[in-house]
């Protein structure tokens, strides 16, 4: 049985490593001509994602690739003294098992674990899926899959295909996001520095096996504002009018706009969808449910649902009209809790007055002072990520193979190949 998924970033590489260990021949197609580095942002790993991660034999590389962060200095917005607080000891009472990684980092350690075993095709897309399978690309000849899986992210590729026009299923949560690459102008080591007002939150961070950093901006905004996705100097000039005169060293990081290598902008937005499948095609990751990037634990969400639904298709034999369903069963309660957890993080990293501007700050240092015992309950007491993150539970899905076939050509298909680099 042949699975055609698209995407090769987080949820793409994990599904296929599970989905060839059922038994599945995984053939995965990136619209990028290699898998991308392009800075990318800091992401969490909770421990339902580190179990799965460990089943891979990938947890080593995962916490070796750690950014190591463990410090926070805030400043408020107007103030002159910093909050200084112990992340560490944050994390610890959020999830009894939680790891911070680069997301460039880990998406090559999950792609490092499939790619012996998976055909992975680059620089390419796909153009249009019938009904009975086959599947048109941009530059290679047609192909017939079995079931096509979009695994494309919040701008998915497959689900404008198949499901149509994509602003249907975004929901604004209010927020922008953006983050861009730069020298460690600040001499970060271990430490986040972050600057918060009323509806803007700019910080500063680092990774232990970094030379660079990265600068992350969350602001506001009542309406959604005009920009394309891919149109990055509009998307630019928004952000410099939304962090304009904030302090000298947003100013500072601001300034590294034009000489960066490395930029994302984009809305918090959540994708609410009745269903994540159509047919033969079903959708895994921000795809088909993005809880809100930066806000929703969204990493450790694809995550499980690649594993899910690798698991559901290998124990329904490769029948997707009985997986498809399985698979959104499963993820239903923990999809609809990430888009809780996201609205209630955004309301507390940007915060929409000055009383949240000092609660975010004096919380943040109260946790970190606290034994590790109080500091844990009272995390639980206030956030519902805490809850949802150590709540999660999924079905052991055995690697059994299910399926026949192999890797290679299929029938029909001239060449058998989409040019795999």
């Amino acid at each position: 049985m042949r699975i055609l998924i698209s995407g090769a970033s987080i949820a793409g590489p994990v599904l296929a490593y599970w989905l060839t260990g059922h038994g599945f021949a995984v053939t995965v197609v990136e619209r990028a001509p290699a898998l991308r580095k392009t800075g990318g942002h800091v992401v969490d790993l909770f421990r339902p994602a580190m179990n799965i991660s460990e089943k891979m034999g990938v947890l080593p590389r995962v916490e070796e690739r750690a950014t190591g962060t463990n410090r926070m200095t805030v400043y408020r917005e107007g103030s002159r003294r910093p909050v200084r607080a112990d992340l560490s000891k944050i994390f610890s009472a959020t999830s009894d098992q939680h790891v911070e990684i680069m997301r460039d980092d880990l998406s090559e350690i999950y792609y490092a674990a499939t790619r012996d075993d998976v055909e992975y095709v680059f620089g390419d897309s796909i153009t249009a899926i019938s009904p009975d399978g086959e599947v048109r690309f941009e530059n290679a000849a047609p192909r017939r899959f079995d079931l096509v899986v979009g695994a494309d992210g919040l701008h998915s590729n497959v689900r404008r295909l198949v499901f149509d026009e994509e602003s249907r299923f975004n929901t604004f949560i209010g927020a922008y996001l953006g983050v861009l690459t730069l020298p460690n102008v600040s001499d970060l080591d271990g430490e986040l520095l972050i600057h918060v007002g009323v509806g803007r939150t700019a910080g500063m961070y680092g990774a232990r096996h970094l030379g660079d950093a990265r600068a992350l901006f969350l602001f506001r905004s009542e309406r959604e504002l005009d920009y394309h996705h891919r149109d990055v100097p509009r998307q630019k000039e928004l952000l410099r009018g939304a962090f304009a005169g904030m302090h000298a060293h947003v100013d500072r990081w601001l300034d590294e706009l034009d000489r960066t290598l490395a930029f994302y902008f984009d809305s918090i937005t959540q994708l609410r969808m009745d269903t994540w499948s159509r047919g033969r095609v079903t959708l895994v990751g921000d795809a088909g449910y993005c809880p809100g990037p930066a806000v929703g634990g969204s990493t450790s969400l694809a995550v499980v649902g690649a594993y899910v639904l690798a698991g559901e298709l290998a124990r329904a034999g490769g029948d997707h009209e009985r997986a498809f369903p399985a698979y959104e069963r499963v993820m239903a309660e923990h999809v609809r809790g990430s888009r809780a957890v996201a609205l209630s993080a955004a309301k507390t990293l940007i915060p929409t007055s000055h009383l949240g501007v000092w609660g975010l700050a004096q919380g943040a240092r109260l946790i970190s002072a606290l034994p590790a015992g109080p500091s844990r309950a009272l995390v639980r007491l206030t956030t519902k990520s805490a809850r949802l993150y150590n709540s999660v539970t999924v079905d052991d899905y055995p690697p059994t193979p299910t399926a026949s076939g192999g890797r290679g050509g299929l029938a029909g298909d001239p060449g058998g190949s989409l040019g795999v680099e």
